[in-house]
């Protein structure tokens, strides 16, 4: 069973006319400026799994600066899932900056999202005020009980569009804000799975952290999964193509390029996923849990 844990799907107006979202959302254009940076619709999502062999697919939209265009996504994300809920899992996003991003987190929970991602601040920002903003989200899903994926990426390396100004101490602050929790952190945490070879604070720190595979391809050599596993274990490791960026096939080729032995492909692909979604401490909507 393959379950991708990190995937977009935006409504067919956008993927039509992106040009028309630019104004006001820097993210947006520098993340989809490009007319090859690929959007996809559901109904093309679908057709994807099908072709790529994905059973389910953890799905969001993006952190929008306008509560509109936020809402109207994320209503289109949860619609999207009620119509194939043994296929589709939504996470409502937000941009944790917002002023409404509170009361449109709450909402969207109250809807059914199954959690809140992929949640990013793109921009410059003081740390303080991040952290802050992320807190009152964390809360919620602490109180709801649901899933909680956040971006996370390295502060060193090659610049590009999406790379957040933040550093690893930053997502170890959330990691720590969100100790009782499952976090999800994607990108392989900016390599924060590293950390956990200290002696003494960072693993029980990061004991509950999931860390995702999402455009590993373009960012680490293959050798990270095997180091990866080799320092936190497999279980704690989830599949995201953060497609339609590349199609899992890409994912498959870097695991077997890794080595991985066939129980450790399965644990990523979906086993760790599925175990994650049907965990009893966490409040889903039923259909999840037969995922």
């Amino acid at each position: 069973m393959t379950i991708d844990f990190h995937v977009h799907t935006f409504p067919s107006e956008i993927v039509a006319d992106r040009e028309r979202y630019f104004d006001g959302e820097p993210a947006f254009r520098a993340l989809y400026g490009h007319p090859k940076a690929r959007l996809v619709d559901t109904k093309g999502l679908l057709e994807a799994m099908d072709q790529n062999g994905v059973h389910a697919a953890v799905i969001f939209g993006f952190p929008w600066k306008d509560e509109d265009t936020a809402r109207r996504h994320n209503d289109y994300v949860l619609e999207s899932a009620a119509r194939v809920p043994q296929r589709l899992i939504p996470l409502a996003c937000v941009d944790p900056l917002a002023p409404w991003a509170e009361k449109e987190a709450s909402r969207c929970l109250e809807l059914g999202a199954a959690g809140l991602g992929e949640l990013a601040v793109y921009e410059e920002c003081d740390e303080g005020r991040a952290v802050q903003a992320y807190e009152a989200l964390i809360a919620l899903c602490r109180s709801s009980r649901r899933l909680l994926l956040l971006h996370a990426n390295e502060p060193v390396g090659h610049a590009y569009p999406g790379k957040a100004p933040f550093g690893l101490r930053f997502y170890y602050q959330l990691a720590a804000l969100c100790r009782d929790l499952p976090l999800i952190l994607a990108h392989w945490g900016g390599g924060l799975f590293l950390y956990e070879l200290l002696k003494k604070e960072a693993p029980e720190t990061l004991a509950h952290v999931f860390y995702d595979t999402a455009a590993s391809p373009f960012l680490y050599r293959s050798a990270v999964y095997r180091q990866a596993i080799d320092i936190v274990g497999c279980e704690r490791i989830l599949l995201g193509s953060d497609y339609p960026l590349l199609p899992p096939s890409r994912y498959e080729k870097d695991m077997d390029e890794a080595g991985l032995s066939a129980e450790e492909r399965a644990a990523i692909a979906g086993g760790n996923a599925a175990r994650l979604l049907a965990q009893g401490d966490l409040v889903l909507p039923s259909q999840f849990g037969s995922v």
